[in-house]
């Protein structure tokens, strides 16, 4: 299944091989859980008033069953390296969340076992 995603940026022209990259970055997000439902992705600019680029922010809300996981990823003037530790965060968010849900499934087993 191909993940629905949306990419904004604010304040910024995300370059075409970046775009990609987050493209192919959310689409491995989806085969470390395969019950991910859609992924939004938000890239914010320094604003028009700032000289010397940077400092972007990423903003990755992730939509699971049930949950809605929201990635912050703090300021950085590269930007390439905000949006991987964005991700990098996100597969980390993702894991935890679905170790936490398998632990629920095998609690409620072992209860009505």
């Amino acid at each position: 299944m191909e993940l629905p995603l949306t990419i904004t940026a604010h304040e910024v022209t995300l370059p075409e091989p970046l775009e990609a990259a987050i493209r192919e970055k959310a689409s491995k997000l989806e085969k470390v859980n395969g019950r991910l439902i859609a992924c939004h992705v938000t890239v914010e600019g320094p604003g028009r008033h700032h000289r010397n680029g940077g400092p972007y922010k990423v903003r990755i809300d992730l939509s699971v069953p049930g949950s809605e996981l929201v990635i912050n990823q703090k300021e950085s003037s590269d930007l390439t390296l905000v949006v991987r530790d964005a991700f990098d965060a996100a597969r980390r968010r993702l894991e935890e969340h679905r170790d936490l849900q398998l632990e629920k499934r095998k609690e409620g087993r072992t209860a009505a076992g």
